[in-house]
């Protein structure tokens, strides 16, 4: 293996790193017995500042929904806990079963034709679809993004696009108001584009105008990739009825707790003419010899431990403890009661935007149609501002001049069905006496 590689011993295989860091020291405390450790893991835990879910007003792509206690008492579940992925797909028939059911729900949910087995997150998925939409084109190399698109997307797909084919054109953040033009995005379409991506709901939680850019994309001969959210999906049309061409989305309101970032769960779903492009698995249902129904991997074929580099992906695993976890919570609720979480979502949001207007040195300013989340202009710095409501034990929305330095003064406020009237009161009395 030495002679194969061009080095002569094993430790030349560190000789890239540099000397000084090459066997780093740990500089840890002294270790603790295990009841020494619970001890100073509760000092820490004391440290927080705790606020309850009607107090929280964050989101930005990542939503505290309300979680069913079956959903973890099912998937705490040995056969289903420890369940990874199925290599060896005979005798892994209630995992297969499992994914099946998730991808139906998935199609279901978008309004797609199919849906493979999950990704990583919200980001890989619309990176991947990026990449799906590239390869369906063929001749065609050029990838048009709406400005308002989830600005962590955006890096992952930029990175993603590093060394491939692929062109992206990132359009800027329209100069009034919080949503995509489709005249704007049209007007950025040639003949070696091979898609439109947009965000529906978008980062800043406009409504995009989805049916004009679905009938100008598709004229201009490209692809329409569309990223979201499945909250509103239960409510507002989804992106199939649209006809998206591609529908990704982030999975984690889907009986996944926040968890300080992770482990998220991306969804992605498409038209049955993108099958084969499609990356990770694709389960199917069939019936044996006998006839009894079983469920297999199709079209594995297409995955990086199989075809290599000739693999449409590197994606070659699945979120399964993730996308269980969704399956089982859409399960639970059905269409009826995800309607109703998004019927929350949306009156607490209405009403939080109708008390936030009253109050001076705010301005409600999407500029456009919102679900269950939009921004506000503060009079103060937004940074101070939400200190102060930390202090109040309120947990304020994003701070936008993070991802945009133009944007200094504002916030990005989200609701739930967790939020409640009282919860909406209590953060615009707060402001209130902020903003004084």
């Amino acid at each position: 293996m030495l002679s194969a590689i061009g080095v002569e011993s094993v430790a030349g295989l560190v000789d890239a790193i540099p000397a000084s860091i090459r066997f780093p020291r740990l500089d840890l405390p002294p270790k603790l017995t295990e009841f020494e450790a619970a001890n100073h893991l509760e000092d820490l835990a004391l440290m927080n500042t705790v606020v309850s879910a009607s107090n929280n007003f964050l989101g930005a792509g990542s939503y505290r929904h309300y979680v069913p206690a079956t959903v973890n008492q099912l998937l705490l579940r040995g056969e289903i806990f420890t369940a990874y992925t199925p290599y060896q797909p005979e005798v892994s028939q209630g995992t297969l079963q499992t994914i099946y059911e998730f991808q139906s729900l998935v199609a279901e949910l978008m309004q797609m034709d199919i849906a493979n087995a999950s990704m990583y997150d919200g980001a890989t998925a619309l990176a991947e679809a990026a990449l799906m939409a590239g390869h369906g084109a063929k001749t065609r190399n050029k990838i048009v993004v709406s400005g308002t698109v989830h600005p962590n997307y955006l890096q992952v797909l930029q990175t993603y696009c590093i060394g491939s084919k692929l062109e992206l054109n990132v359009l800027p953040l329209p100069v009034e108001g919080f949503a995509a033009r489709p005249a704007e995005l049209v007007s950025q379409i040639d003949d070696d584009t091979a898609a439109v991506i947009v965000q529906y709901p978008n980062f800043y939680g406009g409504i995009e105008e989805l049916a004009a850019i679905s009938e100008l994309t598709h004229e201009a001969g490209a692809a329409l990739v569309v990223a979201s959210y499945p909250a509103p999906l239960s409510l507002l049309k989804p992106p199939g009825a649209f006809g998206a061409d591609i529908a990704t989305a982030e999975g984690q309101s889907l009986g996944i707790a926040q968890s300080f970032g992770g482990p998220y769960l991306g969804l992605m779903a498409a038209k049955k003419s993108y099958a084969r492009l499609m990356p990770g698995r694709l389960v199917g249902m069939t019936k044996d010899s006998q006839g009894k129904r079983g469920f297999v991997l199709a079209l594995q074929t297409r995955e990086q431990h199989i075809r290599r580099d000739k693999a449409t992906s590197n994606i070659c695993t699945n979120q399964g403890l993730m996308a269980t976890a969704a399956t089982i919570h859409m399960s639970l609720l059905g269409v009826e009661g995800m309607r109703e979480v998004a019927r929350r979502s949306y009156a607490n949001a209405q009403y939080l935007a109708t008390e936030l207007s009253k109050i001076d040195g705010v301005e409600v300013g999407n500029g456009t149609a919102f679900f269950n989340e939009f921004v506000v202009r503060l009079s103060q710095e937004t940074a101070a501002v939400n200190t102060a409501l930390i202090e109040e034990r309120i947990q304020g929305g994003l701070d936008l001049s993070m991802v945009d330095d133009s944007l200094d003064h504002h916030m990005l406020v989200a609701t739930t069905e967790l939020n409640d009237k009282t919860g909406i009161d209590r953060f615009a009395a707060a402001l209130r006496a902020i903003l004084k």
